[in-house]
């Protein structure tokens, strides 16, 4: 059998990415992966994706969009990608030791946060510890938080957290930002925000949640503790991209996203935050799956005519 749509990943791109191919007839594979859902699954309360004015879990977001691509048809195999043919069509799909076929795939595979790598970090993610200031801000209102990182990526989150935070401490292992230079000028303007360089997290400490962190000084190697409310890490961000071999992406990874959300490869369409490396919403994210599905469509027709 021969698919119309290969959908892999699904996070909030791929899903609706599905619930439009599924919804305009089209046959479609979801690669759900073993831990499908994508970053979503590891967040708690979604205040910022419309039509949830009481906020919604990330987990029960993700459940309800996979139920809405399930009623219009769309299958899912609940296994790991593995590798891909786009040499020729139809393209082949390998997951879990079986190939699928399909006319056209999009890809929206996500990318992962890096983190710091510590002890008790990674236990108390969404208990404190939160990668997306623009999704969590609002709950350290009054309260004292770190940003770990020294690019334009942790600027924005420190002068995001300023609107709610009582203060907010950058932290950062070297001497001297590479953020641009008017991100850098606009965060030390600002009166909320102190700044320690030479400084690097090493063990995240509290019961349930995060409650302070282990600072170690790189030049003198001494260790203290800061109490602290929040932690957010903005050291960058993992797409996942390593299996496709024939696909171009750019100096970061990521996928190069041509017009009409077409890779280099005819008929291999991309979405999401595996492209995406500067808004990394979930509500962009689905508008992006939705685009690439429309445009698959449109491709699939043209195919035909």
């Amino acid at each position: 059998m021969v698919y119309d749509v290969i959908i892999i990943g699904s996070g909030p791109a791929g899903l609706t990415a599905a619930i439009y191919t599924t919804r305009a007839d089209l046959k479609t594979l979801v690669v759900s992966g073993v831990k499908w859902g994508g970053q979503l699954m590891l967040t708690t309360e979604v205040e910022n994706f419309p039509g949830f004015p009481e906020g919604i879990q990330g987990p029960d977001l993700m459940q309800n969009m996979r139920k809405q691509a399930e009623r219009f048809g769309t299958e899912f195999v609940n296994d790991d990608f593995t590798s891909a043919d786009f040499s020729s069509r139809p393209f082949k799909v390998s997951v879990g030791g079986k190939t699928y076929e399909s006319k056209s795939v999009i890809i929206a595979t996500g990318a992962d946060t890096k983190w710091l790598g510590v002890p008790g970090e990674a236990e108390k993610i969404g208990r404190g510890v939160s990668s997306c200031a623009p999704c969590d801000a609002a709950f350290f209102r009054n309260k004292n938080v770190i940003v770990v990182g020294g690019g334009d990526s942790a600027m924005e989150e420190a002068l995001v957290l300023t609107k709610f935070a009582t203060s907010v401490t950058l932290i950062h292992r070297k001497d001297s930002f590479k953020a641009s230079e008017i991100m850098q000028k606009r965060v030390k303007e600002n009166p909320k925000i102190k700044i320690q360089f030479n400084s690097e997290v090493v063990e995240v400490l509290g019961e349930s949640k995060v409650e302070k962190v282990k600072i170690k000084n790189n030049k003198t190697g001494e260790v203290s503790e800061m109490p602290i409310d929040g932690v957010f890490v903005a050291i960058g961000h993992i797409p996942n991209t390593k299996l496709f071999k024939d696909i171009e992406v750019d100096g970061a990874g990521f996928i190069k996203a041509r017009d009409h959300y077409l890779t280099n490869i005819d008929g291999v369409f991309v979405a999401g935050d595996v492209h995406d490396s500067h808004y990394k919403q979930a509500v962009t994210a689905a508008g992006y799956g939705c685009a690439a599905a429309l445009e698959a469509q449109k491709w699939l027709r043209e195919q035909e005519s």
